[in-house]
């Protein structure tokens, strides 16, 4: 059975970046307290000058700018294409990252995950759309004022900007209907 739960954007909890660069809103996460021991997390967080990254030894990351003009990052010496709102970007936690601003502050959005406990997928949808999933655990992100969800055997959902659906325990194939813009993040345990 498909356990479900809404996550509102005005209870995420505001914590410390791990080099104190700034602050993070923790969306969810599978397991784990503070910045240890998770094996996936969401999370948003708002960049206002150009800087350091956090270090995540064992983890990937999927960065999304959701705000602002946005950025170009420097991975282990090598500089990324410009990433501009909605454009995806994957490199290892381990790696050495700062960021150069493309304008003012920006706000982002990431997956953070163990790919040695995690398979992970993450894609960004704008409009109608109906998807199928046979991941254990299904993340909706919605990154429009106002996202429609149907599930399957679910009642309809609405989510307001940067709100979350959680849905946990899937053991067949999920039908989403989904209206607006939104990512969805699907993760299987190895």
């Amino acid at each position: 059975m498909t356990h479900l739960q809404l996550l509102r954007a005005k209870d995420y909890p505001r914590m410390p970046w791990k080099n104190g660069g700034g602050f993070t809103e923790e969306i969810t996460r599978d397991a784990g307290e503070g910045l240890d021991g998770f094996g996936w997390r969401l999370s948003i967080a708002d960049i206002e000058e150009s800087g350091g990254f956090s270090t995540f030894a064992g983890y990937q990351r999927i960065i999304t700018v959701l705000q602002g003009d946005g950025m170009r990052l420097l991975v282990d010496g090598q500089a990324s294409r410009p990433l501009l709102p909605f454009d995806a970007f994957a490199f290892n936690g381990e790696s050495q990252v700062s960021c150069k601003l493309l304008g003012g502050a920006i706000r982002d959005f990431n997956l953070i995950y163990a790919p040695q406990r995690y398979r992970a997928r993450l894609q960004w949808f704008d409009g109608t759309s109906r998807i199928f999933s046979s991941a254990s655990t299904v993340l909706l992100f919605a990154a429009s004022g106002q996202v429609e969800v149907s599930a399957s055997g679910q009642a309809k959902q609405q989510l307001g900007l940067y709100d979350c659906l959680h849905l946990e325990g899937n053991d067949g194939l999920l039908g989403l209907d989904v209206q607006g813009r939104f990512c969805l993040i699907e993760l299987m345990p190895r």
